[in-house]
């Protein structure tokens, strides 16, 4: 309903979660996704951009992100149960354009920005009330994606001082291991899924690019319709997915979904059956 970039999201592909971000200045709107299209629920109690999430439709999180004036840089966390947003406990540390997984009672936060040009490698977990420090990653980025749970975390992509990166790391509840490279380097990306089944798409420099991780590789499928990047999305697996929002010359309210289906077809056989009662022709 509202096109914007810099978003949260998170949920599944028929049940899915849309909040913060921006338009031309921060946005509180928040909007729920069935499956087939948008309508508005409770707005964020602080708007802000570059914003992570967590959890379902009923039971999201958002925290972090950034806020007028100069966009300033914030912990603050706030809980969705289907209808409106309640304050929580603030990140032990602030910082913007980070990315998550998890659910609403057991999430994770992981890079971002801190401030300056300074980013962070920093991962915490979330329980429900409170966030602790967990084990930081191998590589501080911004601007990158995540999937899984709390402990079963994957993070990928994102931006460096170098500029886009392919890394990826699976994190087991309390440290994070480097996995297979992703094919195409790329930071603004939107990601879902599980660790051993997950799906990165969009972003900068490869705006229409999809893979899929299936815990060990990234393989490279079907482009996006539209690509773009500083988009958000939500998804069960690396078989299905939605994304939504973003920015190409304009922010964007476009939504797409991603489904793999395989289906056999059983040739279909007749059989006799009773006369009727009057014949005649022209029938079906």
């Amino acid at each position: 309903i509202t096109a914007r970039k810099y978003l949260g999201g998170c949920g599944t592909q028929t049940s899915a979660l849309a909040f913060g971000g921006a338009v031309s200045s921060e946005s509180a709107s928040t909007e729920e996704y069935n499956g087939f299209g948008f309508s508005a629920g409770g707005n964020l109690n602080t708007a802000r951009r570059y914003i992570a999430g967590a959890g379902t439709q009923t039971a999201g999180l958002a925290f972090g992100g950034a806020v007028p004036p100069s966009a300033t840089i914030q912990g603050l966390t706030e809980e969705y149960d289907g209808s409106s947003w309640t304050e929580s406990g603030d990140l032990d540390t602030a910082r913007k354009a980070l990315a998550g997984a998890g659910i609403q009672t057991a999430a994770l936060a992981f890079g971002g920005r801190v401030g300056g040009t300074t980013l962070s490698a920093a991962t915490e977990e979330y329980g429900g009330t409170s966030w602790t420090s967990g084990g930081d990653m191998n590589t501080a980025r911004k601007y990158l994606a995540g999937a899984g749970t709390q402990t079963a975390g994957v993070t990928f992509g994102g931006t460096t001082p170098g500029g886009g990166s392919t890394l990826t790391e699976e994190y087991d509840g309390s440290s994070w291991t480097s996995s297979g490279a992703m094919n195409n380097a790329r930071g603004y990306l939107a990601g879902s899924g599980i660790q051993t089944s997950a799906l990165a798409f969009g972003g900068y420099n490869n705006k229409n690019n999809t893979e899929q991780y299936n815990g060990t590789s990234w393989a490279t499928t079907s482009t996006m319709a539209t690509g773009r990047e500083s988009l958000a999305g939500g998804g069960s697996s690396n078989t299905s997915a939605v994304a939504f929002g973003g920015n190409t010359t304009a922010v964007q309210s476009l939504t797409e979904e991603f489904t793999v289906s395989i289906s056999a077809t059983t040739a279909g056989a007749w059989a006799s059956g009773g006369d009727t009662v009057i014949g005649g022709y022209g029938a079906a």
